[in-house]
């Protein structure tokens, strides 16, 4: 017969083994690798734009974040209007 070691429980420790060393490589990938959310393009700043908002809200959004000046500001707003 086969025998696994341990007796019985060798097969169960070689399993689990297998399993934690697994576990680790897909811990040690996810910490090496994170996922990002959101449209990180140069322009934007990196942030997440809900595709939901109103362009004057993306438009507030980005003033509010440094991205454009006062003047530009004004202008996109009464083009937007």
């Amino acid at each position: 017969m086969m025998n696994f070691g341990f007796g019985g429980f060798g097969l169960i420790f070689m399993i689990l083994f297998w399993v934690l060393i697994i576990a680790g490589a897909v811990w040690l990938i996810s910490r090496l690798f994170p996922q990002t959310t959101g449209s990180a393009t140069p322009h934007s700043g990196g942030g997440h734009i809900d595709p939901c908002s109103s362009p004057e809200e993306i438009l507030k959004r980005r003033y509010a974040q440094g991205e454009i000046s006062t003047t530009e500001f004004q202008e996109m707003r009464q083009q937007l209007r």
